[in-house]
């Protein structure tokens, strides 16, 4: 449905059509290090649902894939994902831009009308951080999905969600993002999306539920 353009938003919150999602170096050789990385995959399927569901563009960012390996098959072989780049740098910006079709001078929405980038991947003390932060010297908008980025310990998470936050980034959950997407229970694909919601919180429930039969089961052996 076409949206009232007559409503006025927040410019803190995420627009389908001023967005696309930029997935970062979830590479098979880097995930056994990432703490709760199967969570962290499960909510960036359900991203990768919603934008596909919203027509949202998916790219996937790859670091030294020959060493690293390729983005995890549950991800990459996803029909919402338009774009796949590798990068040398661990900041995706300028590739992403390339991608795009912006110079350096260009303003973010010049190419497309997109000024909106939505951040998901590994590690975010890294890659992600350093994506973010120079996107926002680009001017785009920098969205990132707080629950869909990890690192190989907590405290570097929770330190570069303290700085993503202090630098201007808008931090955000999953289902927050793609609530945003949707804005309103009367757009078509509600009952979809509302189906996607449902299913990702059965499965990490499920996990959860799965992590601690698992912890009781050790205690109760040792």
């Amino acid at each position: 449905m076409n949206h009232d353009s007559a409503i006025l938003r927040h410019p803190g919150l995420l627009n389908r059509h001023r967005c696309r999602l930029l997935v970062v170096d979830v590479q098979e050789k880097l995930l056994p290090a990432i703490v709760g990385i199967r969570d962290i995959c499960r909510r960036i399927r359900f991203l990768l649902d919603a934008a596909q569901l919203m027509q949202v563009p998916v790219l996937v960012s790859e670091q030294y894939p020959q060493g690293l390996g390729p983005t995890t098959r549950e991800l990459s072989r996803h029909e919402a994902v338009s774009t796949s780049f590798a990068k040398q740098r661990f900041s995706a910006c300028d590739t992403l831009c390339r991608h795009i079709g912006l110079s350096p001078s260009d303003a973010p929405d010049s190419a497309d009308g997109r000024d909106q980038v939505l951040l998901a991947g590994i590690e975010a003390h890294v890659c992600v951080l350093q994506t973010a932060f120079d996107l926002l010297a680009r001017g785009f908008a920098v969205f990132v999905a707080e629950d869909a980025v990890g690192s190989g310990t907590d405290r570097d998470r929770e330190t570069a969600i303290v700085r993503l936050r202090d630098a201007g980034a808008v931090v955000c959950s999953v289902e927050g993002a793609a609530f945003e997407w949707c804005e309103t229970a009367e757009d078509a694909v509600f009952r979809e999306f509302s189906r996607l919601v449902r299913d990702l919180r059965a499965d990490l429930q499920g996990q959860s539920d799965d992590a601690a039969a698992a912890s009781s089961a050790e205690i109760s052996s040792s």
